[in-house]
């Protein structure tokens, strides 16, 4: 793969055989952070599970302190009083039957789906649409609840979630470049910290085995993991 000069520039800025302290690590990502609009700084954690057996998933959800100085459009399905609920919290959206056509028919307007426990049969029509783009709403990632006010406030607030992929790695964002390395440090302290906690009582062996944070456009950074041993 060929890359472009701003790419070739940023690697010159990194030790490829240095594993780096986690706010210096921040540090480079930010100053490789060279394209014309505000990069995304995304983290990378490879575990030591394995995802195929149900007692070793990692997944959850958590509020960055920073949020991910993104705006996220959400969408609640919910009835009763709660769409008022809902509304109130600043919801972009709140659904209904013909939403359901709407959404079948192409309609993704929206970036994260709540829903009411009592509506997850209607949701669930939704399944082959939101599932493959992981919008699906999950109890684990508070976004099936009975509280649809609280989960929108988080959403809007900046949480993420965390699930391993096929390959035990875990993608996330924690911030935009232009946050600097304090508040994507907090960010950062606040995911790892919740990864940790969410450590598989099966899992043996080493559990963080590596960690890689760069920006949109930019090189990978290596993160010395022995602090999460």
């Amino acid at each position: 793969m060929k890359h472009g000069k701003n790419y070739r520039a940023s690697e010159k800025l990194i030790d490829q055989s240095k594993f780096y302290d986690s706010g210096e690590a921040l540090d480079i990502v930010c100053k490789t952070a060279k394209a014309k609009f505000d990069e995304t700084v995304e983290i990378h954690i490879r575990l030591g599970v394995d995802s195929r057996h149900a007692d070793q998933q990692v997944r959850g959800a958590i509020v960055l302190p920073n949020g991910t100085g993104k705006t996220v459009r959400t969408i609640v399905f919910t009835k009763g009083d709660k769409i008022k609920d809902a509304e109130e919290a600043g919801s972009d959206y709140v659904a209904d039957e013909e939403t359901v056509a709407k959404i079948q028919g192409g309609w993704m307007d929206f970036d994260v789906v709540i829903a009411s426990p009592d509506m997850m049969g209607t949701v669930g029509k939704l399944g082959k649409v939101l599932g493959p783009r992981g919008l699906m709403p999950n109890p684990k990632a508070g976004t099936v609840t009975p509280d649809v006010a609280k989960a929108v406030k988080e959403a809007k607030a900046g949480k993420i979630e965390y699930r391993l992929d096929k390959t035990n790695i875990i993608h996330c964002p924690i911030g935009k470049a232009s946050f600097g390395k304090e508040k994507l440090g907090e960010n950062f302290n606040t995911l790892m910290g919740a990864v940790v906690k969410a450590k598989p009582a099966a899992a043996k062996g080493t559990y963080v085995k590596s960690c890689t944070l760069a920006s949109t456009m930019g090189p990978g950074v290596k993160v010395n993991t022995s602090q999460f041993v």
